[in-house]
């Protein structure tokens, strides 16, 4: 590996969150429910159906209220990006209104205009596991056609509100995650054990159509805007040389390209035809579909955590702890304190076979480690965090990347999870940290608020700093 290097000019580093994770205020200035407001144990867990008080994502880490200060955090490690989401239930509180509030739009107004005063570009994702409750329970989510027209109201709206203020946007976050999640990634409220494939692969369609709307609307209101997709993206390795192992994984591939395939070829592929025909599922296209399908994304962005194993052996078919999408856990490797196997090599193998299949600019919009973190008070009287599992884990990713650079691929930026301490989406847990900002909440609800900067805060601004090449001092 080379000892010098540098990321291309203009790279786009930062960090990302979602808006049910850190923003808290969860009925205030006409604010609506939320699915994750129902959902106080994560999105790997069914969904309470009520307000429960232990639910961390009510208040959060009150970023409604202090977003000022923390903005400014981030701008003192430099950044150039920062990811989060709009709250579809703070512009619509319902979701199906014919008039967003104001508030709501207001609030984002105010928090885009304190990135850009500092530099930093807002990368928008525009449905964040937040569907709002009322299309959950009146529709039955993206299950039903009429999410389609709610869905391109909202988009209209917030195209045109922030317009001169948000260039690059995101439709769904991990849109290929329905799969297995469909309440928290659809908002489909038929219990998972209940829902038909062919619903579910309905609801599919659906989104595709509306993530194709939100590329065409957008293009025509701001010819500028950079609008993506986003999915998880896990490398997936044969347990076994057994070509049975081999096929499993070009099944398990498939159940993911197939997402990325639409948005960047904006038709369906042989292989996706296919097995919708083997489970006997028949895709309705309303007239105009297959058309407005053709509105393809102008990057793909994606989350990146860990790899899996498939394999065709089903005494060894053990779905892996923590893991989103499936898939068996590799013998070789080590894995994070919450079952999450750590692989930075795949990460290049991943970056080389998306861009190889698409020849599309990529865009790493989430990567991190979910850890326990102690705060303590250093030598000068500073309370901080020794953190240097989570540089570790950081800079073999970020090495990685740089690979995968120097292989061709086209990058667009490169924004770690939750650059902040926040509730996590898997377990809505405080003490799963990722951040380089330590936030003082914890899970009995207790703590001040306060926000200390972590050893990584100072390793990550260095690297912003330097564009890369301090991953390579000795």
């Amino acid at each position: 590996m080379s000892k010098t290097f540098q990321f291309p000019n203009g790279f786009l580093w930062g960090g990302s969150v979602s808006a049910n994770q850190i923003e808290g205020a969860y009925q205030e200035d006409g604010k609506g429910l939320s699915i994750q407001d129902i959902m106080p144990n994560g999105i790997q867990t069914p969904p309470t159906n009520e307000l429960t008080e232990d639910n961390m994502k009510l208040f959060a880490i009150d970023f409604y209220h202090r977003y000022k200060e923390d903005i400014k955090l981030l701008s003192e490690m430099g950044f150039k990006v920062f990811r989060t989401s709009i709250a579809w239930s703070r512009i619509f509180p319902k979701g199906d209104e014919l008039e967003p509030n104001e508030k709501g739009l207001q609030f984002y107004d105010d928090l885009f205009d304190e990135c850009l005063k500092y530099g930093i570009e807002p990368l928008v994702t525009i449905s964040h596991y937040e569907t709002p409750l009322h299309l959950v329970r009146e529709y039955d989510g993206w299950a039903n056609r009429k999410m389609v027209d709610f869905y391109e109201r909202y988009v209209r709206t917030i195209f045109e509100r922030y317009k001169n203020k948000v260039k690059y946007w995101l439709t769904f976050n991990e849109i290929n995650s329905i799969l297995e999640h469909p309440f928290a990634s659809g908002g489909i409220n038929t219990p998972k054990d209940q829902l038909s494939k062919q619903a579910l692969y309905q609801a599919v369609h659906h989104e595709f159509v509306a993530s194709a709307l939100a590329v065409k609307i957008g293009h025509e209101i701001n010819p500028d805007f950079k609008i993506g997709c986003m999915v998880i993206a896990m490398p997936i390795y044969p347990l076994t040389p057994d070509p049975n192992d081999m096929i499993k994984v070009m099944e398990a591939d498939h159940k993911n390209t197939g997402f990325t395939d639409v948005h960047v070829r904006g038709y369906y592929p042989g292989y996706m035809k296919r097995y919708l025909k083997d489970n006997g599922i028949t895709i309705h296209f309303e007239p105009g579909d297959e058309e407005i399908l053709k509105n393809t994304v102008d990057f793909i962005s994606f989350s990146y955590y860990q790899s899996s194993c498939e394999t065709a052996d089903p005494a060894k078919q053990i779905k892996g702890e923590g893991n989103l999408i499936g898939g068996v856990p590799n013998p070789l490797l080590t894995a994070s304190d919450w079952g999450w196997q750590i692989d930075p090599q795949g990460l290049r193998y991943i970056m080389n076979a998306m861009y190889d299949r698409y020849q599309k600019p990529l865009f790493i919009v989430e990567n991190g480690l979910g850890a326990v973190d102690e705060l303590i008070t250093d030598e000068n009287g500073n309370k901080t965090v020794h953190d240097d599992y989570r540089i570790n884990y950081l800079k073999e990713h970020l090495l990685q990347v740089a690979e995968a650079i120097k292989d061709g691929v086209e990058l667009m930026g490169y924004a770690s999870w939750g650059c902040i301490d926040l509730v996590s989406a898997t377990t809505a847990e405080m003490k799963k940290r990722y951040g380089y900002i330590y936030v003082d909440r914890h899970d009995d609800g207790s703590g001040t608020l306060e926000r200390y900067r972590k050893k990584s805060f100072y390793w990550y601004k260095d690297v912003i700093e330097s564009n890369g090449s301090s991953l390579f001092r000795e």
